[in-house]
Formats: structure tokens, sequence, C-alpha cells
């Protein structure tokens, strides 16, 4: 891993289909709105491309840690743009703000955590884990 500045940053894109609606897989009595786990995805994209050109091959970031408020609801067909910056460093781990607008204001806001990882070492954690099922 590569030293990673403060104040790195990152965003992630898309516009709202009908299967990132919470009314598709939560509560399909709510109107075709935005859902908040699909936002929170976004957020997390954002950070891990904020920090991409940082690591070394073979190395990925997890997230660790989310606290994020959902501020507005987002209609189906609209753009969604997450953005993320480096707050802090501390080793492996790297603490984000988090923020995500639509085409009219913004819809929610937050922190975030991940922490940098050895993907080979990781895969051999879970396939040990698997194992024990």
């Amino acid at each position: 891993m590569k030293d990673i500045p403060l104040g790195a940053k990152g965003t992630f894109e898309l516009v709202v289909e009908p299967h990132h609606l919470a009314s598709q897989f939560k509560d399909a009595t709510l109107p075709a709105v935005f859902s908040t786990p699909v936002m929170i995805a976004c957020m997390e994209n954002a950070a891990l491309n904020a920090i991409k050109a940082y690591l070394d091959p073979g190395e990925s970031a997890v997230g660790t840690r989310i606290d994020v408020r959902h501020l507005a609801a987002t209609p189906a067909g609209m753009h969604v743009r997450a953005e993320a910056h480096v707050t802090n460093v501390d080793g492996h781990r790297v603490e984000f703000a988090v923020h995500c607008r639509d085409d009219v204001e913004e819809i929610g806001s937050g922190t975030h955590e991940r922490v940098i990882v050895d993907v080979a070492r990781l895969a051999k954690k879970v396939d040990s884990k698997a194992a024990k099922t």
C-alpha cells in the first residue's frame, strides 16, 4: 500500500433503476424510491474509488463501518452521484466523509471506514470458515 493522502477523493454514479428501489426488495407498499442500502453501496464504491490508485497489486479494501443518514427520497430515473474523501488514515484503516446527491438535492451524508486487505489472505480465511460448515 502506498501512502494515502488526506483529502483523496472518489466518486460513483448511477441512474436509479427498478432494482434499486426500496419497494422491490424491502417493502412493496413504498412508492418507487431509491433504497438506503443501494445508496450506501454507492457511498462505499466512491470510497473505494478514492483509494484504488494507492493500493498495491493483490490488495483491496473492505467496508468495516458506516454511519449515514438518508435525507431525501429519490424517484426512479434520476441520476445519483456519491462522493467520498479521505479524512483519516491509521495504518490499514481509512476513514472517509461520504455524501450522495440526486439531480435536485443532497440525499445522504455520513462517515465510512474501510480496511485495506490482502485479497488472497482474505480468501483463505473465508475458505477456512466455509469448510467448517
